[in-house]
């Protein structure tokens, strides 16, 4: 299940010992229970307990009576305790039928309820078009990919169900494809140096006749596919979407680069763009906080004429990374205590 990885790790963290239950702080005016809502994701109920809700896995524990511990329902109930002075979170919950119904025999046929479903980890719905129909790749992969060199039917412009003739195609294992064209260029702030280039997903495309040119017919098409589009194959397997949050291996100085939807000023449930990937050693889950850096204004005590000094950087907010490219990643924004802008830096929490 979605939310089994995070908890899963955080309970096995702390019945090693090796948890670090003693450098979390609770947030104050905390709760001691909290009646899980639907709507709520793990994140935002850890919020309420911990000033730093990625923590979470730190302080999580589990009564041993409870038949799937790794899932959390709404109806469920989170309870503060203090286990040797140190805080942890419990989960009480009934005992239950699907449904949460009480058990009744019935003559000739039983009955039987799904139960709702488990919380996610974040909120699933503002990232899950980034999981698999977007995607940062280099000028070289695009250039080299397979192309739209004609749209069936002398269409002008590909149209859902349409079928496409496909040039470069030599390779038929994959059966999926993305369509896709090039879109904004990521650079890195400081350099200037390429980082990536936005592949616009347009539409998927399905093998139907391998060949030079192959066939293949259009679906899901978000865009007018039109000649000279580029495919590259879609994952074969589903990309994880049960984040376990942590800081990360490494030391991170990286910068927002980019923003979905051309805001210019960024809150909370938004996914951004950083200069920093897995060349840097970002993973998905790595939880970065977001600075901006402070004015630099005229001294005028002791500075002198043209003297100037810079104000300390602010904290603004938390990203945490869902999907890290080769030296880009796409983050979503957990929180955000005031506007986030492009090139605000990303650091370690």
């Amino acid at each position: 299940m979605a939310t089994a990885r995070w908890l899963a790790i955080g309970l096995a963290f702390l019945l090693s010992g090796a948890a670090l239950a003693d450098t979390v702080t609770l947030r104050p005016g905390h709760p001691d229970r909290y009646v899980v809502v639907k709507g709520d994701t793990l994140w935002g109920i850890s919020a309420r307990f911990l000033r730093d809700p990625w923590l979470w896995p730190e302080v999580w524990s589990v009564n041993p009576q409870i038949r799937n511990p790794h899932l959390i329902y709404p109806g469920d109930v989170i309870v503060l305790a203090y286990v040797n002075g140190k805080p942890q979170l419990h989960l009480e919950r009934r005992a239950r039928t699907p449904g949460g119904m009480r058990t009744v025999r019935l003559q000739p046929e039983v009955r039987r309820e799904p139960l709702p479903p488990a919380i996610p980890t974040i909120p699933l719905d503002a990232i899950r078009p980034f999981l698999t129909r977007s995607a940062v790749v280099s000028r070289g992969e695009l250039a080299d990919a397979p192309y739209v060199v004609d749209i069936a039917g002398e269409h002008l412009a590909g149209a859902d169900g349409n079928r496409i003739y496909v040039r470069r195609l030599g390779d038929t294992t994959h059966r999926s494809f993305a369509v896709v064209r090039r879109g904004d260029v990521f650079r890195n702030p400081r350099t200037g140096k390429v980082l990536g280039y936005a592949a616009i997903h347009l539409a998927d495309a399905e093998l139907i006749r391998g060949g030079d040119p192959a066939t293949l017919r259009l679906s899901h098409v978000d865009q007018e596919v039109l000649i000279g589009d580029r495919l590259i194959p879609l994952p074969a397997t589903r990309l994880p979407d049960d984040f376990v949050p942590q800081a990360p291996k490494g030391k991170v100085d990286g910068q927002i680069i980019s923003v979905f939807h051309g805001v210019s000023q960024i809150g909370q449930d938004q996914v951004v763009v950083l200069d920093v990937g897995r060349e840097q050693g970002i993973r998905a889950g790595d939880v970065l906080a977001v600075y901006q850096a402070g004015r630099r204004i005229r001294d005028t005590v002791e500075g002198g004429i043209g003297r100037s000094v810079q104000l300390p950087a602010t904290r603004a907010g938390l990203v945490m990374v869902f999907r890290p490219f080769r030296q880009v990643s796409y983050a979503l924004v957990m929180s955000a205590t005031r506007a986030i802008h492009l090139d605000d830096s990303v650091r370690n929490p």
